[in-house]
């Protein structure tokens, strides 16, 4: 039996798109460079010019998730209005994400892996910094201890566990909306938030 051949210009993302997919549908356990192949209609062999095993696949998953959710992030931004306006904005869109790709979001933040690429520690780090802006300006002179570091846990950890309710259909999504409102409120209301957010 002849292999297909190569034939994508942009293989690298369609593989990556089509991994997305499976994600989606089946879970990381799903994903295989042979099956990938299959469905971008190339070669079994084709996928390893631009991963050379199943954990490099992961890593650039990881990655274009980090990207996304960024990128998500960013776009909540630039809905404008007030500081707690703009942060209820970007709890809605890292809860939209974590529920519409709750296995990718998995993968991104498993903590299980011993190793991480430098694509994804950077993508990583590009996602904080990002939410850290969304803060607005750090307190003059710096925070005299970790509550601007602890606020921002505590957004994740909150936002991240609304999107699992979801998720599990423990709760209706617009449900899981209005609990973000509403912990935004109680987080916005908080002490923590006045030593670690300065308004703008």
């Amino acid at each position: 039996m002849t292999e297909r051949p190569f034939h994508h210009g942009n293989l690298r993302a369609v593989l990556l798109d089509e991994a997305t997919t499976v994600v989606r549908e089946s879970g990381v356990a799903g994903l295989s460079l042979r099956d990938l192949a299959r469905r971008a209609g190339v070669s079994h062999g084709a996928p390893r010019s631009h991963f050379v095993d199943r954990q490099a696949l992961l890593d650039a998953l990881a990655e274009l998730g980090f990207e996304r959710l960024t990128a998500a992030v960013r776009r909540a931004l630039h809905g404008g209005g007030s500081l707690p306006d703009r942060l209820r904005l970007v709890g809605h869109a890292y809860v939209d994400f974590a529920i519409d790709d709750a296995a990718l979001m998995d993968l991104m933040f498993e903590t299980k892996t011993s190793r991480r690429s430098d694509g994804v520690q950077e993508a990583a780090g590009v996602l904080f910094a990002t939410l850290d802006g969304a803060l607005g300006p750090a307190p003059a002179g710096g925070s005299a201890d970790d509550s601007r570091e602890t606020f921002k846990m505590l957004f994740a950890a909150t936002m991240q566990g609304i999107a699992a309710l979801v998720a599990s259909r423990r709760l209706a999504r617009h449900h899981g909306d209005a609990l973000v409102d509403a912990a935004m409120d109680t987080m916005l209301g908080s002490e923590l938030a006045a030593r670690a957010i300065t308004a703008g």
